[in-house]
């Protein structure tokens, strides 16, 4: 055997086997391989955009709790506002209602006053004419002791 021969024998099938891995086998491999790299690409610039998106909607999150928070904020500050307007309108009707109920007692004062003053004059014209009578021991008529009950009320 010549090792020239084998060698370029060797060489030759080499080339074919080195052709035939170029022309069949190697281009589905290359496809794949680039289909794997544009796949992980994509899948890498998907998680970018996701968390862009993620920083984002965070963002508005926090942007949309602050608001909220000062929305509750402003709600809880007319909520005492409306509460301190209530107890002083309270305050101010029961001030009222005291002063109102306050002029009705001392009206009924007055009157009752007014009342036992008319009965005192009257019991104390009574014991008048009675104690008239009684030293004058005579009986003094109706429309006299009318007509001397009425001055008698007049001067008191």
């Amino acid at each position: 055997m010549n090792i020239n021969l084998t060698l370029f024998g060797q060489m030759i099938a080499f080339f074919f086997f080195v052709w035939f891995c170029m022309r069949m086998v190697w281009p589905p491999i290359v496809a794949a391989m680039v289909a794997r790299q544009e796949q992980i690409a994509e899948g890498l610039e998907t998680a970018d955009r996701a968390k862009k998106d993620l920083d984002l909607a965070q963002k508005r999150a926090m942007d949309e709790l602050k608001k909220a928070r000062v929305e509750a904020a402003e709600i809880i500050e007319q909520a005492r506002k409306r509460s301190a307007q209530m107890v002083e309108e309270a305050q101010r009707d029961a001030r009222a209602e005291g002063e109102r109920l306050k002029q009705a007692a001392t009206a009924d004062v007055e009157q009752e006053l007014r009342r036992a003053r008319e009965t005192l004059r009257a019991e104390v014209s009574a014991l008048a004419v009675v104690g008239a009578e009684r030293i004058l021991e005579r009986s003094v008529d109706a429309q006299s002791h009318a007509e001397m009950l009425d001055r008698l009320v007049a001067d008191l």
